[in-house]
């Protein structure tokens, strides 16, 4: 066991109290959006060694790989392949679409030989890994996820979008939404501003529910439309699928789904990459030809992983096999074994449990630790405890 800090990262959708209450920190100012246990370097975790001295989990890694992920993992991937968060969202995350593998290798390939920064704004592949990512909610979460199978009815029912039924039963999803994309900012603009000017009394007012793509398109214009513009990311809310996730539920989000998430909390377990292609509702960089170009334009039937937090063992399974997911939830008294069989990030977000392995910890509150292959657990809480296993599966 090697007991983990990971890194708060403050991007301005987040709030400001969820993950620093979680770790009895005091809120600052700065909007604590993310919480990251992981190698990546954009984040990366630190391994508390006692008496205030740390060192990176990369470099306890680097010390011995086959020791600390196993020769499985250590051939397959050479490194941790996975990095796993606690995400607060306050505001209305960027639309966005993650490449796959190939992709990424040769965007990042590409952006390397222009000698695009890492850090600069208009970069879009900070590294040469795909994202594929599992969520699970930690409360009532609102997200937008894949293209809707009823998108032709969405173009009947509302008004501003009649116009694009044509393009829709000639060309399809790529066409429709190639178009939207690549619409000049002032057809943008007389398009949405009348159903704006419309359903804005009702959402300030407080008349709309959740379910509907015109409570979010309303707290678009909240955000992101500050500069007498309307973005266009609005049109994707009307074409996707509005998910709403009870805690312990979860969905995965492959290579080429577009989505973004809305409101709520949730634990998020992906592929070692911070790679986004984004397609508004963002102040961020907007590649829309790069975009377009690893998106899947097909329509998305929503698979929604049932689950509690309340629930003994729950396993989110998806066909990746950068890694799993499991989440636990141990009664005050329970005790339960496990057995380590690759590269592991422990991770409570309430709790108290006497953990004993190659070291003994007692852990309270949010706490992480990093564990390694061949190592036993033996967890006894002696409160109610929720925690989840990340973990990369066995071949």
């Amino acid at each position: 066991m090697h007991s983990l800090k990971g890194r708060i990262q403050h991007y301005t959708w987040g709030g400001n109290t969820f993950i620093p209450s979680l770790f009895q920190q005091i809120p600052d100012e700065q909007p604590a959006a993310e919480y990251w246990l992981g190698i990546h370097n954009g984040g990366p975790s630190q391994v508390l060694l006692g008496q205030g001295a740390s060192t990176s989990l990369q470099a306890l890694i680097n010390s011995d790989k086959t020791r600390y992920l196993g020769k499985s993992v250590k051939d397959q991937f050479g490194n941790l392949p996975y990095l796993l968060k606690i995400l607060d969202v306050r505001d209305m995350l960027s639309i966005q679409v993650h490449p796959n593998k190939q992709a990424a290798e040769e965007g990042f390939k590409k952006e390397n030989a222009l000698a695009i920064p890492l850090t600069a704004s208009n970069r879009n592949y900070k590294d040469d890994n795909h994202k594929p990512e599992m969520m699970v909610a930690l409360s009532d979460f609102w997200l937008l996820h894949g293209f809707s199978p009823n998108i032709e009815q969405q173009l009947d029912a509302y008004g501003f979008l009649n116009g694009f039924k044509g393009i829709f039963q000639s060309e399809g999803i790529r066409g429709l939404y190639q178009q939207v994309m690549e619409m000049p900012q002032e057809a943008v603009d007389r398009l949405i501003a009348p159903h704006i000017h419309d359903i804005m009394p009702l959402y300030e007012a407080d008349q709309l529910p959740k379910s509907s793509p015109d409570f979010w398109a309303a707290r678009a214009v909240h955000n992101f439309c500050g500069d007498g513009h309307f973005d266009r990311g609005i049109f994707s809310i009307y074409l996707f699928n509005i998910l709403h996730l009870k805690p312990g539920e979860g969905i995965f989000q492959g290579a080429g789904l577009p989505h973004a998430y809305l409101e709520g909390q949730n634990i998020e377990l992906m592929s070692n990459s911070d790679n986004v292609l984004r397609a508004g509702l963002t102040p961020k960089h907007v590649d829309i030809p790069e975009l377009l170009a690893n998106t899947a334009f097909v329509p998305t039937i929503a698979e929604i992983i049932p689950g509690s937090l309340n629930k003994t063992v729950q396993h989110y399974p998806c066909s990746i096999g950068d890694f799993s997911l499991s989440a636990y939830f141990l009664k005050a008294g329970e005790k339960m074994e496990f057995t380590v069989v690759s590269p592991s990030i422990f991770l409570m977000v309430n709790g108290d449990v006497h953990w004993k392995g190659n070291t003994s910890e007692v852990l309270q509150g949010a706490a992480a630790f990093f564990s390694s292959p061949g190592e036993k657990l033996f967890a006894e809480a002696t409160a109610d405890t929720n925690l989840f296993w990340a973990a990369v599966p066995q071949q």
